[in-house]
C-alpha cells in the first residue's frame, strides 16, 4: 500500500520494468511482472501488468499475485518466481526459499 491506497497492477510492473531497464535489460523483458494466482494457478483477479495490458485493477488485501519477472536472451534466459499473499498493510512471501538454481533445458 502507498499513502493508504491501493497500488494497481500497472504500477508494480512499472517499477519491476524500470528497474531491469536501468540495469540494461529493458529490451530483454518481454513479458508482464506477475499475474494473480487462484485455485487454478493463473486467477482472475489483478495482473501486474504493464507489458501486455494495462492492468488498473487494485492490488485488495486477501488476494494473491506471482511476481517473476524474467529477461531472456538468444541462448539463455532468467525468470524468479515468488507468490506474494497481500495483506492491508504490507505483502508476504509465500512458499518455500529457492536455494538453487534449477535449468529448465
Amino acid at each position: 500500500m502507498t499513502n493508504s491506497r491501493a497500488l494497481q497492477g500497472w504500477e508494480v510492473d512499472r517499477v519491476a520494468r524500470d528497474h531491469i531497464a536501468a540495469a540494461g535489460y529493458g529490451d530483454q523483458f518481454l513479458h508482464r511482472t506477475g499475474h494473480s494466482l487462484g485455485e487454478e494457478v493463473h486467477g482472475n483477479g489483478v495482473h501486474l501488468d504493464d507489458f501486455e495490458t494495462h492492468d488498473v485493477r487494485r492490488l485488495l488485501p486477501g488476494t494473491a499475485v506471482t511476481v517473476e519477472p524474467g529477461v531472456y536472451f538468444e541462448d539463455f534466459g532468467v525468470r524468479t518466481e515468488i507468490n506474494l499473499h497481500v495483506s492491508e498493510r504490507s505483502a508476504t512471501v509465500t512458499g518455500p526459499m529457492q536455494t538453487e538454481i534449477q535449468s529448465l533445458g
